[in-house]
């Protein structure tokens, strides 16, 4: 569906020059929620940028749906940007417009007929839920319900695409959880496309499928969500779970308890429906070792849950590594850590 291949990026000449991307490369599938997370500065605004080019990458290709965008005319640019819709952190609302006329701007900029904006408009306003707001005027409104807004605008020309650009960054938690769940809703309904940047795990956790980390201008980590999350290959990738799951502390005091008498620290990580079986005091019953818990979480991955436990294990070596076998062999990740 996109397409990007060696996209570099460079800002200013000469000594003031300044290298936002750097031979960046990325597929995204048709219909899927994609993920980019980063720090500020490390580049994804203008990585998302260049995939309507709103900013012209300094080299490289942009494919969406079979489109090489940078070789096309400004005209023929302007009639493929109609299929990629865009929502912003600070919504870009047009202030002194209503709910109703923010949400009409892109049709009667197309010139579509009076009584089709108004049915698109009325249907968009149904369903990101502000039927009630269409006469208020943004400064009326709150951050959500201006983020809302926002979405609906985005998706009055039917796009295939809809590019997300920290869109839950000014929001609240509680106001953030509303609009994601709002953005998986519209995937699910539309088969919509959508990439999204962020800098908080959270909304990668939530919504998306697949998630590439981008460093210093170029991609450092990526793959399925869950894989991603639970087992981090690259350092910032496991900054951003660290901030997420805060559990620093906690692991390091657990791992602290594992003194020079015990066997093993393991931490095991459960997906999907293990998360609720009772597998691992099963497995310790018929190997026969002590097990302690000394850390241990659950959570969701797009509405998948998970578990990871660290546990302490003791009793003789043999036992004690026959336990981790079985453990693998029913299906859970096994990873001895100290």
């Amino acid at each position: 569906m996109i397409e990007l291949k060696d996209l570099t990026k460079v800002y200013g000449k000469g000594s003031k020059q300044a290298v936002a991307l750097s031979g960046l490369s990325l597929s995204i599938r048709k219909g899927e929620i994609f993920g980019v997370i980063g720090h500020s500065g490390a580049g994804k605004s203008t990585l998302i940028r260049c995939i309507n080019l709103l900013e012209r990458p300094t080299q490289g290709e942009v494919w969406v749906d079979g489109v090489e965008l940078t070789s096309l005319s400004q005209g023929q640019l302007q009639e493929q940007r109609r299929k990629i819709g865009m929502i912003y952190q600070h919504f870009n609302l047009l202030s002194s417009a209503t709910v109703y006329d923010n949400i009409a701007f892109p049709l009667r900029l197309a010139k579509a007929p009076k009584a089709q904006i108004d049915a698109k408009v009325k249907e968009l306003l149904a369903l990101v839920g502000l039927e009630e707001h269409s006469s208020k005027y943004p400064a009326q409104l709150s951050g959500g319900q201006k983020q809302r807004v926002g979405i609906a605008r985005a998706l009055a020309s039917d796009p295939d695409v809809l590019l997300c650009d920290e869109a839950t960054s000014a929001l609240d938690p509680q106001t953030t959880d509303s609009i994601l769940r709002l953005l998986l809703d519209i995937n699910r309904k539309f088969h919509l496309t959508i990439v999204l940047i962020t800098h908080e795990m959270h909304v990668i956790q939530s919504i998306c499928d697949r998630v590439a980390v981008i460093h210093g201008g170029g991609i450092v980590e990526q793959g399925e969500v869950a894989q991603v999350f639970l087992k981090p290959q690259h350092e910032v990738t496991r900054e951003f779970i660290r901030s997420e799951t805060q559990s620093d502390g906690p692991l390091r005091q657990a791992l602290d308890a594992v003194n020079a008498g015990s066997n093993k620290a393991v931490k095991i990580t459960f997906f999907g429906q293990k998360t609720y079986e009772s597998t691992l005091s099963q497995v310790v019953q018929g190997t026969g070792v002590q097990f302690a818990i000394l850390h241990g979480t659950i959570s969701t991955i797009k509405d998948v849950p998970y578990g990871q436990l660290i546990v302490r294990f003791e009793g003789p070596s043999g036992a004690v590594e026959a336990t981790l076998a079985e453990l693998s062999a029913q299906g859970l990740d096994v990873e001895v850590i100290q």
